[in-house]
């Protein structure tokens, strides 16, 4: 055992035990993974604000269950990802998607009959956000379970035998569903994307297009108004990595961002509480 997975392992001990400034910090080093996690898997910002909220809670009120067999970061995911697998509040459960569906969207939308909607916010503001949106919605194409396994894979380079542990199959599995779906996921960007494939589609001329539809908001810009975070950041809490193959820069919208301050004020709020006694007695 390393000497920082000794110095978690003290601290988990220590919030389990009461300390409500352990417990902080332990939550404050796992936050932005279940953030990103549940940003990806669920679409979008305020779906992803809900469920992170939700799955904090969880680990908090079941850390006296951790023990200590896997890496911290694992026990959290494993919480996280069956919570995010079995949630059916967000927006994309009710209207699932399809790439058969994205596919005829950008050949046949109607983009060139649009009005100007973009209430004189510049141009390349919005298309740099729709970018980011598209792209993050085109996950919700795939399955529940295949998105997970992309997520995993690409935006967190899960070690395979710890991927395979999270989602309950062997690490030849894991490697080879995560090779099928990102050559899915690059095929589809090679087809219709021009801003990461050969595709046609160009964000700047689907701009009026996206706001009709409700995709953006000029006044509402949820990836812009993001703090974005070094990948770095977010590996440095990761006990296991490996790159499983070279498909992944092909994946460069992936970005990283800090979870919101709404939510980092709610899991303040909370340990500042009298509810942090469930730690203790859980």
């Amino acid at each position: 055992m390393d000497k920082n997975t000794e110095e978690l392992f003290a601290l988990v001990d220590k919030a389990t035990a009461g300390d409500r400034e352990a417990l902080e910090t332990v939550i404050l080093n796992v936050q932005d993974l279940v953030f990103n996690l549940s940003l990806r898997m669920l679409g979008t910002f305020a779906d992803a604000e809900d469920a992170t909220q939700d799955i904090l809670l969880k680990v908090i009120t079941h850390l006296s269950s951790f023990n200590k067999e896997s890496a911290f970061s694992t026990w959290v995911f494993r919480i996280a990802v069956n919570h995010l697998k079995n949630y059916k509040k967000h927006m994309f459960a009710q209207r699932p998607l399809s790439f058969e569906f994205y596919g005829e969207d950008i050949k046949n939308g109607n983009i060139h009959d649009v009005p100007d909607l973009t209430q004189n916010v510049e141009k390349a503001l919005l298309a740099e956000e729709l970018k980011l949106s598209c792209t993050n919605v085109m996950l919700q194409c795939l399955d529940t379970d295949s998105r997970c396994i992309f997520v995993l894979g690409t935006m967190f380079h899960a070690d395979s035998r710890i991927a395979g542990e999270i989602l309950g199959m062997t690490p030849e599995a894991y490697r080879q569903r995560l090779s099928r779906v990102r050559k899915k996921m690059a095929d589809f960007l090679s087809e219709y994307c021009g801003e990461y494939g050969n595709g046609t589609c160009r964000c700047l001329g689907r701009i009026n297009y996206a706001i009709q539809n409700h995709r953006i908001h000029p006044s509402h810009q949820d990836f812009a108004a993001a703090e974005e975070i070094g990948r770095q950041t977010m590996l440095d809490v990761k006990e296991a990595m490996e790159e499983i193959d070279d498909l992944a820069q092909n994946f460069s919208f992936a970005r990283l961002y800090a979870t919101p301050e709404q939510t980092r004020q709610f899991i303040r709020d909370f340990l500042n509480s009298t509810s942090l006694s469930v730690v203790k007695n859980a």
